[in-house]
């Protein structure tokens, strides 16, 4: 199908549920409210590493308005993943609900439940805890050395969460011996965390009989019907799970974070509907970050750019438990093998645990780190070898045919189509052959202009072995129900699927309604995870959509006495090829046939991915004040190749989201752990400092069709993480262009700055 085909795809349709969020009238978890509420509230510690000696609870439990307090002598002892089955490839199984251990500053030692949230917060003062204090280990190197203290019992031993990853191809040792310059350098980044507007909730009830049923917010509700079905011993049947609208995940909640078991035992225990709100400080101290990280990288090229050898170790810090860290660095690893290709390669990744708050899955999902490196490097040899940067890029882009990180071949020259797009777009060398970096209204900020690249997956395979499931029905009156298990972080991804549900049945985008977030309703689903709810589900909803349309065609052909070869639906009308005068409603073909009032239509589709990859070049323009530091973003070109396009401004907005996203990363966000105790220093939005509105640079997105994937609906590929990894490279990149001091970390702050400046200047002076 050409694009000049598609009626609904390729078209900003109106959202389904913007009515209900413009007017408030939409339902977030927080929004749930009844007579009889009670309130839960988490006892936190306030040393990193201990054994709970004692914890009295009797003050707690006598003070008027408390229903109930939980210590880990009164909860199921299920070591369990955080993100359970089928994410264990992904995840690690080292939790506890409760332990008589606390391994960071913060964790979660008792619950209360009362009738409201300031009795439950007075009651925990009243909770009484003795600690017998353990040695503790802040930072990857001490938890690596011999004699660290061990935090888990679990996982191969030296405070590693799994064995290290290795990938090798080529050989590496004889690259190096090609290469006419050879570049070494140490990278490494903070903690950023993904500050979504929606902190973690969650609602239980058992209403009078032995179902649970949870309403939360998450990525995953299947997900989470599995934890809490394996941990609290019921079966799935008994385990409903409720997500109407989300206020943000970006990855981090695709855990559960101890107040979801907490919330359900303490219902259970009152025979009371219980609610538990994270704090905004909560939020910090027990959600979820990026994942730290040290990385060393050498790389080897010839004189003309050509790249002939890759070396990296790249060191995760996991914090206090696994969560995600098995796939962040197996995917960050294998990840560093590509993007700008080489046949001699050699990687090695390790996760290593510490004493400090829980890092997990986050947008960018290991590749944030690696492919930061990578680009600056790369950055670095065009400068030495005299090409420019964008031009060595684009000889060093991978492209079709070469191996992708996943295995696989890569379809299409993507990340090609993307530079060489921008490179025209953005009058890239006309722009940087301009001498004078001065800024003309201020002599001391210096402009600078970078670039910076990312390809991404559409899918977590083959790490993990994915299924998308959709029910579409075809009602009597010819309208539509597709039933999907996708939650809806609010990125517009139920319209999408409503789209390509619409443009294969031949129906129009109105007649299309959508039901999800009830796991006791709408098929299973992995969750919405790794840019690939469109790639994925979109997918087994054009299968199940297929399904439909054929059974409805074969009522309209018996009707109309036509071979169903020769009908066509289009808007809801079926029309026959030739005949102009003949056709029929969508309505009319289900009407009564054969006595039967009206056939009800429905089918599920499943579909099975393998790997897709998108593609971006980032171009931006930046302001560097060499007296205070300041660093603005004052302009960005993101250019993205996304196979096909499904709803043009629902990308557009993940494009400009993630951007905000990564400069907060690169410039001002890191959460900052003190690194002698393991005490959180910043938790909170008054000293975590964000982009806001008025910080967001000029953004001119691009969006190609360069290179569409046969996996997706009609080609689509993934576009959610996709802009929060190349923006960071790229901003670094003109930073050094602006001011000639080169960068190997993020966040880059106003104080790196006017250091770097000072390096800079004595340097020069001793030259």
């Amino acid at each position: 199908m050409t694009k000049q085909d598609f009626r609904i795809v390729g078209k900003s349709v109106k959202r389904a549920d913007v009515i209900e969020k413009v007017t408030g009238e939409g339902k977030y978890t927080g929004d749930y409210h009844w007579p009889g509420l009670l309130h839960g509230k988490i006892k936190r510690s306030e040393i990193a590493h201990a054994r709970i000696k004692h914890i009295d609870v009797s003050k707690a439990l006598a003070y008027p308005g408390v229903k109930a307090v939980l210590t880990h002598h009164d909860v199921p002892k299920v070591l369990h993943y955080g993100s359970p089955h089928p994410r264990s490839a992904s995840c690690t199984k080292d939790q506890y609900i409760l332990e008589d251990k606390v391994r960071f500053w913060g964790e979660g030692v008792a619950a209360v439940a009362a009738i409201s949230e300031e009795i439950a917060d007075e009651a925990l003062d009243l909770i009484e805890v003795e600690y017998e204090p353990l040695p503790g280990v802040y930072d990857v190197d001490s938890a690596q050395l011999p004699d660290a203290p061990q935090i888990h019992e679990v996982g191969p031993g030296g405070n590693l969460v799994i064995p290290p990853v290795h990938v090798e191809r080529g050989d590496v040792d004889a690259g190096f011996a090609k290469a006419d310059l050879i570049l070494e350098g140490e990278f490494e980044g903070g903690r950023p965390v993904p500050t979504y507007m929606e902190p973690n909730i969650c609602v239980a009830d058992w209403a009078g009989s032995n179902k649970l049923t949870f309403w939360t917010s998450t990525q995953t509700s299947f997900m989470v019907r599995g934890a809490l079905a394996e941990v609290l011993g019921l079966p799935l049947n008994k385990v409903r799970v409720l997500v109407d609208h989300m206020g943000g995940g970006f990855g981090a909640k695709q855990d559960l974070f101890q107040h979801e078991f907490l919330c359900a035992l303490l219902a259970k225990k009152c025979r009371r509907a219980v609610k538990m709100e994270f704090t905004r400080r909560e939020t910090f101290i027990a959600g979820r970050s990026r994942h730290p990280f040290k990385l060393k990288l050498k790389q080897g090229f010839r004189k003309d750019g050509t790249l002939v050898a890759r070396d990296m170790q790249i060191i995760y810090e996991s914090g206090a438990y696994g969560s995600h860290s098995p796939g962040v660095t197996t995917v960050g690893t294998f990840s560093a093998t590509s993007l700008f290709r080489v046949e001699n390669v050699r990687v090695n990744g390790r996760a290593v645990y510490t004493n400090t708050p829980i890092a997990g899955a986050y947008r960018g999902y290991g590749v944030v780190q690696t492919y930061f490196a990578l680009d600056i490097q790369m950055d670095e040899a065009a400068e030495k070898l005299g090409i420019d940067p964008a031009e060595m890029r684009l000889r060093n882009a991978v492209r079709e045919g070469d191996i992708a990180p996943s295995g696989h071949p890569i379809i299409g020259r993507g990340l090609e189509a993307c530079i060489s797009h921008g490179i025209k777009a953005f009058d890239w060398a006309a722009t940087r052959d301009n001498p004078d970096r001065s800024d003309p209204l201020n002599p001391a900020i210096r402009k600078g202009w970078g670039v910076g690249c990312e390809m991404h997956g559409s899918s977590a395979y083959p790490g993990i072995k994915e299924q998308g499931n959709a029910t579409v029905k075809m009602n009597e009156d010819g309208s539509v129900t597709l039933l999907t298990g996708a939650a809806g972080l609010g990125t517009g991804a139920h319209t999408a699927l409503a789209q390509i549900v619409a443009e294969e049945l031949g129906v129009t985008f109105e007649s299309v309604s959508v039901v999800h977030g009830d796991t006791d309703v709408v098929p299973w689903d992995i969750g919405a995870f790794a840019s690939h709810t469109t790639y994925l589900v979109g997918s087994a909803a054009r299968i199940a959509a297929a399904k439909v349309r054929a059974r409805v065609l074969a009522r309209a052909a018996e009707k109309l006495q036509e071979q169903v070869e020769h009908l066509r639906m289009v808007d809801g009308i079926i029309t026959v090829d030739g005949k102009p005068g003949q056709s029929l409603t969508v309505f009319e073909a289900m009407g009564p046939s054969r006595g039967i009032p009206a056939e009800h239509l429905i089918d599920t589709g499943s579909y099975n991915p393998t790997k897709s990859y998108s593609f971006a070049a980032h171009f931006v323009e930046v302001a560097v004040d060499t007296e205070t530091g300041i660093i603005e973003c004052r302009k960005v070109m993101p250019v993205h190749d996304v196979g096909r396009v499904i709803h043009p401004i629902a990308a557009q907005g993940q494009i400009e989201g993630g951007i905000q996203q990564g400069i907060g990363h690169t410039l001002t966000e890191d959460y900052i752990i003190d690194r002698s105790n393991g005490r959180s220093l910043n938790a909170g939005l008054v000293d975590y400092k964000m982009p806001l509105s008025m910080d967001m640079p000029d953004i001119q997105t691009i969006i190609l069709e360069a290179a569409p994937d046969p996996g997706g609906p009609w080609g689509a590929k993934g576009v959610g993480e996709d802009p929060i990894i190349a923006i960071g490279p790229a901003i670094a990149n003109a930073v050094y262009d602006a001011i000639g001091v080169r960068f190997h970390h993020y966040p880059i702050t106003p104080e790196d700055v006017l250091n770097g400046l000072r390096r800079k200047a004595a340097e020069d002076k001793t030259c």
